[in-house]
């Protein structure tokens, strides 16, 4: 099932980073980046996040919290986090609960052999929890500055 412009955001519980725990209906009220990507400490993957880090406190003053997902383990997700000094909070899909909520299991394919990984992606919903911006097959560089100005438009 396709997640598009419009869907509200799922109603799902996640572990994440730092010990918590994050109920997604409990985001509503500001504008929400949520984005997904394959794998901590992976070139694009940290590039990605640090790009949202760079740019996290232009985000926090228009009114948006960032946080990004991916199937990692919240153990993984605090290693990452203090490496990389990211001040948002990262959520654990063990399970891919969200990863198939918002449809970003694709089909893939590396030294010939094809897999069903995530799609890196990024979602900005409204305060209502309404998606109101999607990117898919994400190319990280400018990314972060993209999601920021559509951010700024919304």
């Amino acid at each position: 099932m396709a997640f598009e412009i419009g869907d509200t955001l799922p109603a799902l519980t996640l572990k994440a980073s730092g010990g918590q725990t994050v109920n997604l209906h409990d985001l509503k009220g500001k504008h929400l980046v949520l984005y997904v990507y394959p794998k901590d400490n992976t070139p694009g993957c940290t590039q990605e996040g640090q790009d949202f880090r760079d740019l996290y406190a232009s985000f926090k003053a228009a009114g948006a919290e960032v946080m990004g997902f991916s199937k990692d383990s919240v153990k993984a997700h605090d290693n990452f986090i203090a490496k990389h000094e990211f001040p948002f909070t990262l959520l654990s899909d063990g399970d891919g609960a969200l990863c198939e909520a918002l449809d970003v299991m694709r089909e893939k394919s590396m030294y010939g052999k094809k897999y069903v990984g995530i799609d890196r992606s990024t979602f900005l919903f409204n305060p209502k929890g309404e998606l109101v911006e999607l990117w898919r097959g994400v190319k990280v560089k400018g990314h972060a500055q993209a999601v920021l100005d559509a951010l700024k438009r919304a």
